[in-house]
């Protein structure tokens, strides 16, 4: 006995394929994934480039700030944290002001 649904292929929403055939489409979906892997790369920088300095050149983060027992890598690995935040922060501007609204658009166009 045959569940409903079952042995049948997905049917996608009306309209879907033609959203998908839209040249705005299209350069949404690919300015998006360019910038969300120019931040991730830009994040893997910045976080491998901390991890390798602790490695290999463990000495400048041992330097200490002042008459104080704070070391720099104190404020850097901070500073890894806060790029972390700021990236996010970053995409997440431009996605409500940029990518949210020209999904809209195309959305109203189609119906959707």
């Amino acid at each position: 006995m045959e569940r409903p649904g079952e042995g049948q292929e997905a049917e996608a929403p009306a309209g879907t394929h033609d959203i998908e055939q839209d040249e705005r489409y299209r350069r949404l979906v690919t300015t998006r994934s360019r910038f969300g892997w120019r931040l991730t790369i830009l994040m893997l920088v910045i976080y491998f480039g901390y991890i390798l300095l602790i490695a290999f050149e463990p000495h400048i983060l041992a330097r200490q700030l002042g008459d104080g027992v704070t070391s720099l890598g104190i404020p850097l690995g901070l500073g890894v944290i806060l790029a972390g935040i700021a990236l996010t922060a970053i995409y997440v501007r431009r996605a409500n002001k940029v990518f949210d609204r020209d999904l809209d658009a195309l959305r109203r166009d189609y119906g959707a």
